[in-house]
């Protein structure tokens, strides 16, 4: 099971947003040449067949012994502490995504993977990371310059996200969701907001340590990027289910909110 793989056009984007969170700023415009992005973030079923030809053990499997877990508060809280809401569970992995004795969909994004994991699926698969850049040009899907992946109007947000007061009170399930669950952007690409953050290729630099993020206890040191909010933003709280949006991925700091998808360079 590898990935369906879409050409995205090479062109001029802008990265960036300079009126949403600090760390997208400043705004610039970046030009990518063509590639190809993988239609929708890594599966549980995809990442279920590297596992099972080369016997490889995630961060969470092998050194850390568990990953952080979304439990949602009874009650409302101070939304500058994200501790109240995630809980470190042992034997939390991919396999067992919220610990012991749960069961990851196939169908649903891979997640309590790190870079290291996600680089050595890319690796088996003869793929790679996309770079921010490239991430954020295809997730505007031609839509330059607009604030979210279907345009400049929020509207009833067509992904994956909390519903509900945040953190206590969802609407409806508060976790992931199968891949592909609402419409495509304009370049064909699933769940490119919302569901789960996405590793890419790019470090996350110095001068935006510190940023205040969606897990507890990452810091810059060492994290690279991860782009497109999760299933947990909301407008109480992260409104981060846009393309300009990012946050960092330490490399011990798994948790059940970030995946990954793959690119590849252009068949052209």
């Amino acid at each position: 099971m590898t990935p369906d793989l879409v050409e995205i056009p090479g062109g001029t984007s802008r990265l960036g947003s300079d009126v949403h969170y600090p760390e997208e700023r400043p705004a610039r415009e970046v030009t990518v040449e063509p590639f190809l992005l993988a239609r929708t973030p890594c599966s549980v079923g995809e990442f279920a067949t590297f596992v099972q030809d080369t016997g490889y053990l995630t961060r969470a499997e092998r050194d850390l012994g568990g990953s952080a877990v979304f439990t949602p508060p009874t009650h409302p809280v101070d939304l500058r502490d994200p501790r109240q809401w995630w809980s470190w569970v042992d034997g939390a992995c991919w396999q067992q995504p919220t610990g012991p004795g749960s069961v990851a969909l196939d169908q649903h994004p891979v997640t309590h993977v790190v870079p290291e994991d996600a680089l050595a699926y890319c690796a088996w698969a003869g793929l790679r990371l996309p770079t921010e850049a490239e991430w954020e040009h295809a997730a505007r899907g031609g839509l330059a310059g607009a604030a979210y992946a279907w345009g400049d109007e929020r509207g009833d947000v067509p992904a994956v996200v909390f519903r509900g007061d945040f953190p206590w009170r969802s609407a409806g399930p508060a976790t992931t969701a199968p891949v592909g669950t609402h419409p495509p952007n304009g370049y064909g690409l699933l769940d490119v907001t919302g569901n789960v953050w996405e590793l890419v290729g790019t470090a996350w630099t110095a001068d935006h340590a510190g940023t205040p993020c969606c897990a507890p206890g990452v810091s810059g040191a060492d994290a690279v990027v991860a782009k497109g909010g999760s299933f947990l933003c909301s407008d109480d709280y992260c409104s981060r289910y846009r393309p300009s949006a990012r946050i960092p991925v330490a490399p011990d700091s798994p948790t059940a909110h970030v995946g990954f998808r793959c690119a590849a360079p252009s068949r052209g």
